[in-house]
């Protein structure tokens, strides 16, 4: 049995007239008179009563029927989502991106890929690094916006660096001094990311290199809700300079080198893009680096 039978038999079941079902199929009734009796005979069942009005699907007939509906209606949306993702202009991007991202960086990537391409679809899905990586692998996204690079078989575009800065609470011993050293916040209660995002090793290896040992008093997976915490004195944090001052914090630069945070597109290199998230791609690529404000 192919799709056309199940399509034939979806016809008899709207029309329930093989005259009617014939015409609306462009075939002749006596070829589809044949096609029933042949599909009837496969399965094994008779599926339609025959009378002086038409055929009338039975019970049987009306399980096949639902059956042949679910089959067609799978197959035309698998055609029409790959039509989608091979179309570069109007397919459909899979992107993936941290939430520390979604105020700032995506909005603008987001813009400019309208700008150039009106009619691309792009699926977004907010999600912590350790949760990107194994979907780009399984195929759930097909882009994503993270830091730092992963290791293996990723391509990489780096789009924005963002310097890291120590932020306090209003009235803070620390408010008004223009860099601090981590020693400076030693024995501090500290907020941050827990452990096992990508931001939470870059402030390891911070303060690993300034030797200092944070105590951490809370940690929450979101960027935003620390600063908010800062704000409310329950602690300092590093945090990209932009998060600053949204509760009334004050950012304070960081004494020595290192304190930035590279964000940037990754990509399986393993196997190919689809034309739309190669024109995403693309897009991306040509309008960064996202580095100033525009």
């Amino acid at each position: 049995m192919q799709l056309d039978d199940l399509r034939s038999l979806l016809a008899l079941g709207d029309h329930q007239h093989v005259t009617e079902a014939a015409a609306a199929l462009g075939i002749s009734q006596p070829s589809l008179s044949r096609l029933l009796a042949r599909v009837e005979a496969e399965l094994g069942v008779r599926l339609f009563e025959r009378d002086a009005k038409g055929v009338h699907p039975n019970p049987l007939g009306e399980l096949t029927l639902a059956a042949a509906r679910d089959l067609v209606g799978r197959y035309d949306r698998l055609r029409r989502d790959l039509a989608g993702l091979l179309d570069p202009e109007a397919g459909t991007v899979r992107l993936a991106f941290l939430d520390s991202m979604a105020t700032s960086l995506v909005p603008r990537i987001l813009h400019d890929v309208r700008e150039h391409a009106p009619h691309l679809r792009v699926e977004l899905r907010q999600e912590p690094g350790h949760v990107m990586v194994p979907d780009l692998d399984a195929g759930a996204v097909d882009l994503a916006l993270t830091s730092p690079q992963p290791r293996g078989p990723y391509g990489w575009l780096a789009l924005q660096s963002q310097t890291l800065v120590l932020i306090v609470p209003p009235g803070h011993r620390l408010a008004g001094r223009r860099r601090v050293r981590l020693a400076d916040v030693a024995g501090e209660d500290f907020v941050t990311i827990p452990a096992g995002f990508g931001f939470r090793a870059l402030v390891d290896g911070l303060f690993a290199a300034a030797g200092v040992i944070p105590r951490i008093a809370l940690q929450i997976g979101d960027l935003a809700t620390i600063e908010g915490l800062v704000g409310a004195g329950l602690g300092v944090a590093l945090v990209p300079e932009q998060f600053a001052g949204a509760t009334g914090t004050i950012g304070i630069a960081l004494a020595g080198a290192g304190a930035e945070r590279v964000v940037g597109l990754t990509w399986r290199t393993d196997r190919p893009l689809g034309p739309a998230a190669v024109r995403f791609k693309t897009i991306v690529a040509d309008a960064g680096p996202y580095d100033s404000h525009r």
